[in-house]
């Protein structure tokens, strides 16, 4: 704080100059042990003027109190910064929760890529599953086909045989 050193010895001696005792003659001697404490302590303050208090309100006023008002000012400033940085503090605590919530997305699309790709992974097993049986399928029928041929043949070969032996063995001539 700033302080007028001439302004308050000014308004100490005007202090000093208005207040005046009340009884200028001597206190009359009294035994301590006859006296209360309290007794003749109205007695003992001097009179003050109330123009002098007045004035030296007033003085004490205008002393103090610009220096308060520039307290209070900035004190008021101070709250309004405190305010602002209570915004910015918040605002800041969203963005990282944003930047939390990116990265929580960040992940799942990260998760669902790799989940995406074993997919992907999947159906090209299940495609290449899918041609192989099909490849199966067809030889099973080729050689299924080729063994109903090849029994058909043998069956065909052996009544040809039999066939040939029936005309091989000798047949009793037809008495006429």
């Amino acid at each position: 704080m700033h302080r007028r050193p001439n302004a308050c010895r000014s308004h100490w001696l005007l202090l000093c100059c208005t207040v005046w005792p009340v009884d200028r003659s001597p206190v009359s001697s009294v035994d301590p042990s006859d006296a209360s404490p309290d007794e003749g302590v109205v007695e003992d303050l001097p009179l003050i003027d109330k123009k002098a208090v007045e004035q030296l309100t007033e003085g004490l006023l205008s002393h103090y109190l610009p220096d308060l008002q520039r307290s209070k000012s900035a004190l008021q400033e101070l709250t309004q910064n405190q305010v602002v940085l209570l915004e910015t503090l918040e605002q800041e605590i969203s963005k990282f929760k944003e930047c939390n919530s990116i990265l929580e997305i960040d992940a799942l699309f990260s998760e669902a890529k790799h989940y995406h790709n074993k997919l992907v992974n999947i159906r090209n097993e299940m495609m290449m599953l899918h041609e192989k049986t099909t490849k199966l399928k067809k030889r099973a029928l080729r050689l299924q086909q080729k063994r109903q041929k090849e029994e058909l043949e043998r069956e065909q070969q052996r009544e040809k045989e039999l066939e040939r032996e029936k005309q091989l063995t000798a047949k009793p001539a037809r008495r006429t």
